[in-house]
């Protein structure tokens, strides 16, 4: 089966011996295809036009820097701090530690678009802290496009791991729930590996400080280390304040820089926005690229209807409610922690994401694009409702060349 539209292509139908290559994924790292009873991945992959894909492309290296721009121009700033909810137990270590360098206040990040049917691109947010989805993007995606007969722009990320963990140098790699977890253990264990470094691997809830030292179970120290452990959690988690205060006396060093929480609040947007409006700080060109690929983002609900509100540090979809044309709620997410509990929201205008027929039936097509060491890096499809929350499922993005035949018999 192959569907198509201006800007995706469906290729291929379901192997019947699914189980045959969920296996073969486990091998490679990609140990969560099903998960109990529910398929997470969808056997068959999506062919993205080219010259689209190298708008994106190109919109996510301006826009990497356009969002670097406004964090160091909201540094320094608690009022601003304040307007895009950064918790105040880190406004000091954000103020006191040394602003990393240019494109690079996160190394591991990966933006999210909404690409419209008839190729319109708009930036939905940008994860700059904790992004998950890097073992489908870097192990599965190149794998299962080439499969399929066409390319896959994700064969560096491994590459760019190295590099930007060469330079960082942690010691001890960490995640919730370590061991149990798939996603998150998997995810750490990949980028560990692709690193090529040494490293400890730990579970986040066995990580205590003592006297400003992290130590592991052991009581074996920790000074430098990559989390998947969201930085706003240290405001509300019990021993984040201790967690802090080692960052803070230069104890720990944490990758993703503490900085990277600045870039990670939505917030971050309402304030680029409200620069763009005000023709602050931008030259021309950037304003182009914000008129063009950002969408009008605010702090309060200033539109009549068709927008959408969420936490500025929501996951998973949790707090995501959109509203229609006359301003009353269509929608929510009910399955993902609502973070807008604790946090403050924002309100952006609503757009539309694209439809794919798939065996799993008519989805709408999240598109992921990792930023790794500050270059773009590689795809991640995400296909489900309205909301991409947990229940979505992934679907690799390979780049169809002109003309280019496709392989259907995989």
């Amino acid at each position: 089966m192959t569907t198509t539209t201006k800007v995706f292509t469906v290729i291929g139908e379901p192997e019947t011996d699914r189980d045959r290559k969920v296996d073969i994924l486990k091998e490679m790292g990609f140990a969560w295809a099903d998960l109990e009873s529910e398929t997470y991945w969808i056997d068959q992959v999506v062919g993205m036009d080219r010259a689209i894909y190298e708008e994106l492309d190109q919109a996510s290296r301006e826009l990497w820097l356009i969002l670097d721009k406004t964090a160091r121009y909201i540094h320094g700033k608690h009022d601003l701090y304040q307007l895009i909810g950064i918790p105040t137990l880190l406004w000091d270590l954000i103020d006191l530690l040394p602003m990393p360098e240019k494109g690079v206040m996160s190394r591991y990040a990966r933006f999210d678009y909404a690409v419209s049917p008839d190729g319109s691109i708009k930036m939905l947010e940008l994860n700059a802290d904790t992004p998950t989805g890097y073992v489908e993007a870097s192990i599965a995606t190149p794998w299962l496009c080439e499969l399929a007969g066409i390319r896959s722009v994700n064969d560096r990320m491994k590459e760019l791991v190295a590099s930007a963990w060469a330079i960082e140098k942690p010691d001890t790699v960490a995640c919730v729930a370590y061991g149990s977890h798939l996603e998150d253990s998997g995810t750490i264990e990949a980028l560990a590996k692709h690193s090529g470094l040494n490293v400890q691997l730990e579970d986040c809830l066995d990580l205590w400080v003592d006297d400003g030292i992290l130590k592991n179970g052991q009581g074996k120290p920790i000074h430098r280390m990559f989390a998947l452990y969201p930085k706003e959690w240290m405001a509300h988690d019990d021993g984040g304040e201790a967690l802090a205060y080692a960052v803070e006396k230069g104890y720990l060093h944490l990758f993703n820089s503490i900085h990277s929480i600045l870039l990670q609040s939505k917030g971050l947007q309402a304030a680029a926005w409200g620069l763009y409006e005000l023709d602050v700080l931008f030259d021309k060109q950037e304003r182009e690229t914000i008129g063009r690929y950002m969408l009008p983002t605010y702090n309060k609900p200033v539109f009549n209807g068709d927008f959408v509100s969420k936490s500025m540090f929501g996951r998973e979809g949790g707090s995501v409610k959109i509203f229609d044309q006359s301003g009353e709620l269509e929608m929510e997410d009910q399955e993902a922690f609502d973070t807008s509990e604790l946090f403050p929201v924002v309100y952006q205008k609503r757009t539309g994401l694209s439809r794919i027929r798939t065996a799993a039936g008519e989805l709408h097509l999240l598109v992921g694009m990792f930023m790794i060491n500050g270059e773009t890096a590689g795809l991640l499809g995400r296909a489900g409702g309205p909301i991409t929350g947990n229940s979505s499922h992934f679907i690799p993005i390979g780049v169809l060349e002109p003309d280019e035949e496709i392989n259907d018999n995989r």
